[in-house]
Order: structure tokens, then C-alpha cells, then sequence
């Protein structure tokens, strides 16, 4: 009874201040690649208009309305939502609903879909503009909650469904699904890829290496009709950077900058933690590090990724990927077989993992540990000079720690444990 009260005051405030203010909305959901492409829109809006993007994982009914209201994350993040949390965020946004008169003049947010019908009701409350939808997969995350891919892609599909013929969806032409929504919707549709069939397209991606073997980033082109816009990512890697810049520049297009103007704000951005990240690891290693969460097609991604990157040696560790119901042995088995043919070493944390293990077992050595606390002192047993380790698995089951336990630089190291331990105390 109190979450229906505290839901209904945060949605009544927050559309108070969307009237008032009328910024441009950007609304962004998918499987894989949400996160990239919310802060890389950020990066090439910051550039010409104010901006505020979604932090961490705000795309609920309560999140949406801190990123409206602003100013809160850090507290949200740090200590966690609370009764006298929310009573504040209620008392301070009305304040500054009243006296504030500057306002960001474009919001790109995050909207989530764990049950049936959580995007319809979010579009009702604040709708969007521009809404990018990046995937859904054969296996999507949340499906447990669904009777199928193709019931989570409809709902996903509302958040096109609720655009008039004056705004833009920008949709992933390389996911099915996703191609398959263009006809759901009144407003112009842009489509981004790999592909040449797409409006928006990613080409010539090339992984960036220092002449000490040490992967660096990467580079691409992103193309849209007889029009080019080189792009260097560093200190990420894998083929989502550069859907995920595709994505970011049909919005750009959409709000009239060019690709030059796109091209040049996009060497601000850095990449978000948790995400193909790049580390140094211990014994002159380097870490791939994945472990903000885990989906099937996300951690088939961060495998080729792995496979992609050379190196003398290549270690997968992976741990159990969450929420898949009854999808969740085979999603695990058919990752198992991919890593079996990709990583030299693989260790699985988990329950669910074990059938990582069964599928890969009897073509190269696979360790098996229930928590990452006790995979971890394995890992950094098995870590030899200049090897490559792959960290991937579910928020829950709490993969960082693994990182944390090989890094290099002890300094990071603690840095990268607190910002975790804030992020689990918001849960």
C-alpha cells in the first residue's frame, strides 16, 4: 500500500515536471547494449544541448522520476532508498519545482521491462520522443517472467507503440525482433547495424593493440549514406561499441548535428564500468571486465570479444546468467560450447553454470566453484604472464570480486570494491 503511495506521488511529480519543462525525451530499452548507448547519446547532446542521462540501472517507476527530478543518484547509490530517502526526494523536487528555473533540455532514459506491462505503463506516464530499442535475443534476460522472446519483444515494442508520426524509433536492423517492430509504430523509423541495408551503419571495426600486446580500445567507421564519421573508443572493446556509436548517431541525426559534429563528441566518451572494459591485471595480464550483468546474448558477445583480442593464452571466467526460467540450461549449455572453442582455461561460478562445465569439459580444463569468493583465489593461482582473462556473469553473483582480487593496482582495486559495494546497498 505505501510502494502504490509513494509510486502515484513520485509519477505525479515527475510529469509536473515534464510539463512544465518540456524537455526532449530519448527512451532507450533493449537486452544488450542499453547502457553504452544511453552515455554515448549523452556524450553527443552534451555537446550542443544540456543533457541528463540515466544512472546505473533508474528505468523503473521509481527510478525514471530521480532521473527527472535529478541530483539524487549519488545518495541513492551510496546509501540506499529509504523512507526518509524518498521523503526527502519528494520534499526537495517539489521545492525545486517551484524555484528552480533551469532545466536540462534533453533527457535519455533508461526503460525497463521485468514484468509484462512495465514499459506500457511507464510510456503513459512519461512518453517519449525518440526511443531507441537495441535488442531482444533468442534468449533475452527477464524472460522467466514472460511466456516467450517474442511476448517480452512486445512489450518492449510499446515503447515505439506510443510515438506519433512527429517522432523518431531507432531500431537494431541486426536483431529480428527488433527489425520485425517497424510496422508498430506512427513515427519516423531509423534502423542502425552492421549492415549496409541499415540507415545508420557500423564498419571496419578493428581492435587497437600497444606494441607490448596490450589491447587499447577500438575503431570504426560509422557510415550513413555517402557520409563517414571515424570513431576511436578507448579503454572498451567489442562490437558493441560500435552498435551502440550507430545508435547514438541516428539520435544525433534526428536533432539535426552532423556526422563530424557526432564523430568529434564522441572522443569524450570512455565507457562505462563493468562493460568490456579493459584492465591491467596482475603477471603483466589484462583483464576483459563484463561483470555489471550477464544475458546470453551479452555473454556470447564478451566471448567474441575474447576470441577476437590476441593473446598468448585466453581464460574465461563465467558465472551463472540469471532470469532465463526455462531457457536457462540450454542458454548455459550453448555458452559452454562457444567458450570451448574461444578460451583456453574456463572456470564457472554457479549453479547454473555447471552446465557451462558440462558442455566444455572434455576439450579443455574447466574448474567449478559454487560463489565468486571461492573461485577467485583459483583464478589468481592460474594467471600466467600476459594472459588474457574474460570476467563475465550476473549482478547477483557478484563477478567483481573476482576482478578486484587480480588487479594490478591495488589502488583501483579498492576503488572498483567500493563503487560495488554502493551499488549493491541501492538493491
Amino acid at each position: 500500500m505505501l510502494t502504490s503511495i509513494l509510486k502515484f506521488k513520485l509519477g505525479i511529480l515527475a510529469q509536473m515536471y515534464l510539463r512544465r519543462y518540456q524537455p526532449v525525451i530519448i527512451g532507450v530499452t533493449g537486452n544488450v547494449g542499453k547502457t553504452s548507448t544511453k552515455e554515448m547519446i549523452g556524450a553527443i547532446l552534451k555537446d550542443f544541448k544540456t543533457v541528463r542521462v540515466s544512472a546505473g540501472n533508474l528505468n523503473n517507476d521509481f527510478g525514471i522520476p530521480l532521473t527527472i527530478f535529478g541530483g539524487f543518484d549519488d545518495e541513492y547509490y551510496t546509501n540506499g532508498p529509504s523512507p526518509w530517502f524518498w521523503a526527502k526526494v519528494l520534499w526537495v523536487s517539489f521545492f525545486r519545482l517551484i524555484f528552480n528555473s533551469e532545466y536540462p533540455q534533453a533527457l535519455v532514459l533508461e526503460y525497463g521491462a521485468d514484468h509484462p506491462g512495465d514499459i506500457k505503463k511507464l510510456v503513459l506516464k512519461y512518453r517519449p520522443h525518440i526511443s531507441v530499442i537495441t535488442s531482444v535475443g533468442e534468449i533475452p534476460v527477464h524472460v522467466e517472467f514472460f511466456k516467450d522472446a517474442d511476448a517480452l519483444a512486445d512489450e518492449k515494442s510499446n515503447l515505439i507503440k506510443c510515438l506519433t508520426e512527429n517522432d523518431f524509433a531507432v531500431l537494431n536492423i541486426e536483431d529480428e525482433r527488433v527489425r520485425k517492430m517497424e510496422d508498430r509504430t506512427r513515427a519516423k523509423v531509423i534502423t542502425y547495424g552492421q549492415s549496409k541495408n541499415a540507415d545508420v551503419w557500423a564498419s571496419d571495426l578493428e581492435i587497437q593493440m600497444s606494441e607490448t600486446g596490450h589491447p587499447l580500445g577500438v575503431t570504426f567507421k560509422i557510415n550513413k549514406g555517402e557520409s563517414l564519421a571515424p570513431v576511436k573508443i578507448e579503454g572498451s572493446l567489442g562490437r558493441s561499441q560500435a552498435l551502440s556509436a550507430a545508435a547514438a548517431t541516428a539520435v544525433g541525426l534526428t536533432l539535426s548535428r552532423n556526422m563530424a559534429e557526432i564523430s568529434n563528441s564522441l572522443r569524450s566518451y570512455k565507457g562505462p564500468k563493468g562493460r568490456l572494459k579493459i584492465l591491467s591485471g596482475i603477471n603483466n595480464s589484462h583483464i576483459i571486465d563484463d561483470t555489471y550483468n550477464a544475458s546470453p546474448a551479452s555473454t556470447r558477445l564478451a566471448l567474441e570479444t575474447l576470441r577476437e583480442v590476441p593473446a598468448l593464452r585466453k581464460i574465461a571466467v563465467l558465472g551463472d546468467m540469471l532470469e532465463l526460467g526455462d531457457y536457462s540450461e540450454r542458454a548455459h549449455q550453448e555458452i559452454g560450447r562457444l567458450a570451448a572453442q574461444v578460451a583456453d582455461v574456463i572456470i564457472c561460478v554457479g549453479e547454473q553454470s555447471k552446465h557451462i562445465a558440462d558442455s566444455a569439459y572434455q576439450v579443455l580444463p574447466v574448474y567449478v566453484f559454487e560463489t565468486s569468493d571461492q573461485a577467485k583465489d583459483k583464478v589468481k593461482e592460474l594467471i600466467r604472464e600476459h594472459d588474457l582473462i574474460l570476467i563475465k556473469g550476473s549482478q547477483s553473483m557478484r563477478m567483481e570480486k573476482i576482478v578486484v582480487e587480480i588487479l594490478a593496482d591495488p589502488q583501483q582495486a579498492s576503488q572498483l570494491l567500493v563503487r560495488q559495494s554502493r551499488r549493491w546497498r541501492s538493491k
